[in-house]
């Protein structure tokens, strides 16, 4: 594992000396400028870096084919490349010998990497550009995006190819998912229990579940460092900058619902993946021993939450809700899930034809719908909802055979509350130390001074941030 801490660590710093050597102050990147005429229907060939297994790479041929059909001289190879951070480790290699691909899977704290040697096209100039590209089925097109297509897709999504501290468009969405509350909907309804919709109705049910099963966790929640910046996010409280200071997390309201939690850990109320030493899931499907009735995880793996058959039928029903709020008045929900960025190269035709491909697939209502349906991630077009076929999955929702429909179903209804957080070189870093920060405070002895206790761990958390 240090072995592979070193290799990153290596590879980033050799991005950054070659952007230093070129005279580059990093204060963001020039957008890229379209050749005149776009897209001059030259030969090209397109590399593409992503994370698909079989069974979505069929989907994504299928949508190859049609493209071709338009575009035959856009040549499109691409690859899969083991996990996101695969995909990063891998470019972060290339990027030192120029051989990056055109367009790959990413995450924002990749894109911040991938910057540093100023190797991503801002996208700004092609999604604004008017001009017409002909289609080799005698049709014109526009190069960028209408103001309709614009439109279209989910706000969050769309905003977080503009969180790297410039105002420029770096990434375009391609799948999402988020994060929801999975309940076991038997068990509430059996007790007359009310799906909390803030975290003051979650103490309440916590609580109430603990009396009627006092062997029982309440609560799992996977991820300790989504949860805590979820929170800064609900509170409207300072967690990172992608300028000038960068960790500002260090702060009253931060330190103040870290410590109830706190007391909510020390009740027996919920635990985490990291405390718990696996997916919370597996509390939540648990049918002997310690069980979890709630469990807060990726709406992509819905079915991971759903129980074993017993006899030919699932042991309960699953509910699925959108996570509690600290106010209904400032709705928040992560946005989590690739997107996808286009690199620089010297053939400016092959930026282009890679905007035509990533423009392709992620204004396609079709492909967003038949992805979505195979993959388990949310599409990232409003419009999809209106998909025929997807109208028909939805439908189907229940909390048994189709829990991914109704995970999708959630995740469409809370479009209006996804966030990003910013995107800098060392926003990965502090995601990881918020949430070692909070595992931490829930289990640490305070030798008789909680404050005192968070207060510290607090300022360790930031000093490994600013390491």
């Amino acid at each position: 594992m240090m072995k592979k801490i070193l290799s990153v660590l290596l590879l980033v710093a050799m991005i950054f000396v070659m952007a230093s050597c070129g005279g580059n102050a990093k204060k963001g990147i020039p957008n890229f400028d379209v050749p005149e005429g776009g897209y001059d229907g030259s030969e090209v060939t397109i590399t593409f870096y992503h994370t698909m297994g079989s069974n979505l790479s069929t989907v994504l041929n299928s949508y190859i084919e049609s493209f071709n059909k338009l575009y035959p001289n856009i040549h499109i190879v691409h690859t899969q490349v083991g996990s996101y951070d695969d995909v990063r480790d891998q470019i972060s290699t290339e990027i030192t010998v120029k051989n990056q691909p055109n367009i790959a899977y990413c995450y924002p704290d990749h894109v911040a990497l991938y910057n540093l040697a100023g190797a991503v096209a801002t996208l700004d100039n092609l999604i604004d550009s008017k001009i017409m590209v002909k289609r080799a089925d005698g049709k014109e097109e526009t190069l960028g995006l209408t103001k309709e297509q614009k439109d279209d897709f989910i706000e969050g999504y769309y905003n977080e190819g503009m969180q790297f501290g410039d105002g420029l468009m770096y990434t375009m969405p391609f799948s999402k998912s988020t994060e929801v509350l999975y309940y076991n909907k038997t068990f509430f309804d059996a007790n007359g229990l009310k799906v909390p919709t803030t975290w003051d109705e979650m103490e309440e049910t916590m609580k109430k579940i603990k009396e009627i099963d006092p062997n029982s966790i309440p609560l799992g929640y996977d991820s300790e460092g989504n949860w805590f910046i979820t929170m800064c996010e609900q509170y409207k409280s300072d967690y990172t900058s992608a300028e000038g200071e960068h960790y500002l997390f260090d702060n009253e309201t931060n330190r103040n619902f870290v410590k109830k939690f706190r007391e909510w850990y020390q009740k027996g109320y919920l635990t985490t993946q990291s405390l718990f030493g696996a997916y919370t899931s597996g509390l939540f499907t648990a049918q002997t021993g310690t069980k979890s009735y709630m469990s807060i995880g990726s709406s992509a793996g819905a079915t991971h939450q759903r129980p074993n058959k017993v006899d030919g039928a699932y042991p309960f029903d699953v509910g699925i809700a959108t996570i509690p709020q600290v106010s209904q008045s400032n709705r928040k929900v992560i946005s989590q899930g690739p997107s996808v960025c286009i690199f620089k190269k010297d053939n400016a035709q092959e930026v282009v034809a890679s905007w035509l491909f990533v423009k392709y697939l992620t204004t396609n209502v079709n492909f967003q719908a038949e992805f979505s349906m195979a993959s388990g991630y949310v599409p990232v077009l409003k419009s999809v909802a209106n998909n025929d076929k997807y109208k028909a999955f939805v439908e189907k929702a229940d909390g048994g055979n189709y829990v991914s429909a109704l995970s999708a179903k959630v995740c469409l209804e809370q479009e209006s509350a996804y966030y990003t957080s910013p995107a800098f070189n060392g926003s990965s870093t502090a995601r990881d130390q918020v949430g070692k920060l909070l595992a931490k405070c829930l289990t640490a002895d305070d030798g008789g001074d909680v404050d005192a206790m968070i207060k510290k761990a607090f300022k360790d958390a930031i000093a490994e941030c600013e390491y």
